[in-house]
């Protein structure tokens, strides 16, 4: 793929911003809205990303924000397949993958994009894990453990029941 030059990701854009400040609601909006409409866009073609995080999200100065870095990209179909659960940057990695799922599509995406948006809204990382199970943690601390079914049936494919 080849994109414009833009000298921005949205870290670095985070970053200049004052670091108790945040973005005004309206760039949120707007941000979050081309990202949906980016991933759906990507969903729809059948392409899970695997690798969503603020350096990966290329900003402009007119506000425009693309999905960049592909590279572990993949095309998924159902009923899933196997993947490697060594994917998405700790931070943005989902407690399915963390527990060692390799049966996963377009909730991987998702569940990333959701700490970017808390991210972006509140100028800090939601679950700043140092290790896979500080990451867990993390997790469970904000949204809870899972129940006993959830973890005996996977998540991968499935509504989380916490």
């Amino acid at each position: 793929m080849v994109f414009e030059f833009i000298d921005r990701d949205l870290k670095n854009l985070l970053e200049m911003v004052e670091p108790s400040g945040v973005l005004p609601p309206n760039y949120v909006k707007s941000f979050m809205w081309q990202l949906l409409s980016a991933l759906s866009y990507c969903h729809l073609r059948r392409i899970v990303h695997r690798d969503l995080k603020p350096q990966n999200i290329l900003v402009s100065d007119a506000g425009i924000v693309k999905i960049a870095d592909f590279g572990l990209a993949r095309s998924f179909s159902f009923p899933s397949r196997n993947y490697t659960h060594e994917v998405v940057t700790l931070w943005y990695r989902p407690p399915e993958i963390l527990l060692g799922s390799q049966r996963y599509s377009t909730g991987l995406d998702m569940w990333s994009l959701g700490c970017i948006f808390a991210e972006i809204a509140s100028n800090k990382p939601l679950f700043p894990g140092e290790c896979e199970i500080s990451q867990l943690f993390k997790i469970f601390e904000i949204v809870g453990t899972p129940n006993n079914k959830a973890t005996t049936t996977g998540y991968a494919h499935r509504r989380y029941t916490w």
